[in-house]
Order: C-alpha cells, then structure tokens, then sequence
C-alpha cells in the first residue's frame, strides 16, 4: 500500500488526538472492538486478532485518511500517554456529511473524555479542515450518547436506516446542516 499522509494530531485540555497507525495501535484497538460497549451500542466488526486489527485500522482508517482527508484518532490521555479509545469524522453512506464518531474502552468512560473528544474533533473539523454541516448517529436509546452530540450543538433529526447498518439510526445533525434522506 501507498504511504498515506496522516492528519496533523490535535489536543484539548485532558486529551491527545493523534492518527491511529497499524502496528502501534493494533492491540488496543483489538481491545476496543471487542470492548463490551463497543460491541452493545456500535456493533460487531468482527476483529478478533493483532492482525485483523491491523487490516482494520489500513483498510478503513487509513483509507479514509487517503480518501477524505479525515479518520478516526487515536484518543490519548496527555498526562501519562494512556490510550482511552478513538474518536473522529466517518464518511457514511446516507449521511450528507462527516459523521462525528467516538467510542471509549469500558474502563475509561464516565469522566468526561468520549464529550471532551467529541469538542475537539468539532472544533478541528470546523477550524481546520472548514466543514460545517456534520452529522453524529446513535443507537436508538443510548442516551448518553446523545447527550455528548446535544451538548455540542447538533439537533436530533430522528431516526434512519442507513445503508449497511442492521437497525435504524437517531441522527443528529449541526444548525442548518441538510436533512437526511
């Protein structure tokens, strides 16, 4: 495969966001698809060796990256390097635009840092990369998912069955961004 350019990495108070790289973040992010929260609210990916997780981070991070010029990162807490999960932009099939994504190891949610991510990948893709209409999606019922797009502006537009995924969508979308189809 072709070198890809990675995207510039980017902080917030607590948090690091840097590219995700096949050999260094193939064991956590085998963590991560396989994490029960993971798998409750986002699905199933099907990841269940080094390797595996490997070709996922080339064939779908770094294609996106090579493709949009946007991905998920790598979330990294800043005072002791530690890896917490990811969080990004995902171009999804239904959607209009980039869709917000975020998603933590079980043993780091409820302090703040899926919202915190979330900030400060609105704040790159607005400042930075200079989209404005963004989407985010849950899973009907995961409330505090849809509490961290709420707090960050997005409006819920209902629910949707997006192309590819085995149940209907809530989708969320920033002020004035085109509605769903």
């Amino acid at each position: 495969m072709t070198a890809v350019a990675l995207p510039q990495p980017f902080e917030s108070d607590r948090l690091r966001l840097r590219p995700l790289q096949a050999e260094q973040d193939a064991l956590p992010m085998l963590a991560l698809l396989n994490d029960p929260g993971f798998l409750r609210f986002i699905g199933d990916r099907n990841v269940r060796s080094a390797q595996q997780a490997r070709d996922y981070i080339t064939q779908r991070v770094l294609h996106s990256y090579a493709v949009n010029g946007f991905g998920m990162y790598a979330i990294e807490r800043r005072a002791d390097g530690a890896w917490l999960g990811n969080a990004g932009l995902v171009r999804r099939d239904g959607l209009p635009g980039p869709d917000i994504g975020y998603a933590l190891l079980s043993a780091h949610a409820g302090q703040g840092y899926a919202g915190e991510a979330a900030r400060a990948v609105l704040q790159h893709a607005r400042t930075v990369l200079g989209l404005h209409d963004l989407y985010g999606i849950t899973t009907p019922g995961h409330t505090v998912s849809a509490r961290i797009l709420l707090g960050l502006g997005l409006q819920a537009r209902g629910q949707v069955q997006l192309p590819g995924m085995p149940a209907p969508s809530q989708v969320f979308a920033t002020d004035g961004a085109p509605p769903v189809a």
